[in-house]
């Protein structure tokens, strides 16, 4: 008989785990989900509605750097599979106070493995009979291996030597060697993601995409960093969605996996595509939301150019990337107009 995964996943009321939460129950209806989130103002349960009533669905608030609280958790509910997304993850924020990424991505991430091998595991390479295929899979992201010039046709592979460029991305890179070192001396059971520009619905305001539609719609002016001429891969999160279920179910233990859209695109290119939407959709009396395009200091460090190879993923696991950007645009446009910022 084969048994329930009791997956606890953390950060599920964030923008990509929110939109995780309810895709994993729809395709994995006899899995448990218990949703650890700390609900900081990146978290919106508003977001896990259509998921709330559901039997296999269950909140818990609580930090990650709560390590009798994650004790709790795991005694309670039995985890035996970890989705971890709790992060502090906009790059701002890390550079006008970095220790918050710190607490939660290094030290948070250290407390989550630690407490799985200790719940899960005897000894290291060895696991407690009811927890053999126990997996902790770890969502980071390409900003850990720093930035490609514009010029170059290079992409980031697994293989790529990391050179985070910003706290965040330190703090991001610290977390994925933690991940890999329970692999390598514990015998953890352990995948790692590294993902590209997510965008898509339910995305926290602070971000690019929905800065870009909320100061449009309210005729603000819309600030670019710097030329505009920085270079993103841009995913569709439901896309990202589908990637790491593949990694969680069929992934190689110990491996990282890199998920892109294959969508290389400037943030004033960005800015514009998302301006012309706005002007079919909600057209001004005069003009172009383009007219509201400012360009503003740059940020320190501000890498110029990521794009992810994902033929590691594709060739292992099947996955491709279903949505073209000018569509995954769109739709995300078309959220922001029905659910307002």
């Amino acid at each position: 008989m084969k048994k329930t995964n009791r997956v606890l996943i953390t950060g599920g009321a964030g923008f990509i785990g929110s939109n995780f939460i309810p895709y994993f129950l729809q395709s994995n209806p006899e899995s448990q989900v218990i949703n650890l989130d700390k609900l900081t103002y990146a978290g919106n349960l508003s977001y896990l509605e259509e998921v709330a009533m559901n039997p296999n669905y269950k909140f818990v608030k609580g930090d990650i750097v709560d390590s009798e609280g994650l004790e709790a958790i795991f005694m309670e509910y039995e985890i035996n599979q970890v989705i971890h997304f709790a992060a502090e993850s906009h790059v701002d924020n890390s550079i006008s106070g970095p220790q918050e990424f710190i607490n939660t991505n290094i030290v948070g991430t250290f407390l989550l493995l630690d407490t799985a091998r200790k719940f899960w595991m005897t000894k290291p390479g060895q696991y407690k009979s009811d927890y053999e295929g126990s997996r902790f899979l770890h969502i980071s992201t390409d900003e850990v291996f720093g930035s490609l010039s514009l010029a170059d046709t290079e992409l980031f592979k697994e293989t790529t030597p990391y050179a985070p460029n910003s706290p965040y991305s330190a703090s991001k890179a610290s977390g994925d060697f933690l991940v890999r070192s329970y692999f390598h001396t514990f015998g953890m059971d352990v995948v790692t993601t590294n993902c590209s520009n997510n965008y898509g619905p339910k995305q926290h305001g602070e971000k690019l995409i929905p800065t870009i539609i909320r100061k449009a719609l309210n005729k603000e002016p819309i600030p670019i960093y710097g030329d505009g001429r920085n270079i993103r891969d841009w995913l569709y999160v439901l896309d990202h969605c589908r990637g790491i279920e593949l990694a969680f179910n069929n992934g190689r233990s110990g491996e990282t996996y890199n998920i892109g859209g294959g969508n290389e695109q400037t943030n004033i290119e960005i800015a514009n595509s998302l301006c012309e939407i706005l002007d079919r959709k909600r057209p001004l009396e005069k003009g172009s939301y383009k007219q509201f395009i400012e360009f503003v200091k740059d940020r320190p460090g501000h890498d110029r150019r990521y794009a992810i190879d994902a033929s590691k993923i594709t060739t292992e696991l099947n996955w491709l990337a279903d949505e073209y950007l000018a569509s995954g645009l769109e739709k995300t446009v078309d959220w922001y107009l029905e659910y307002s910022l």
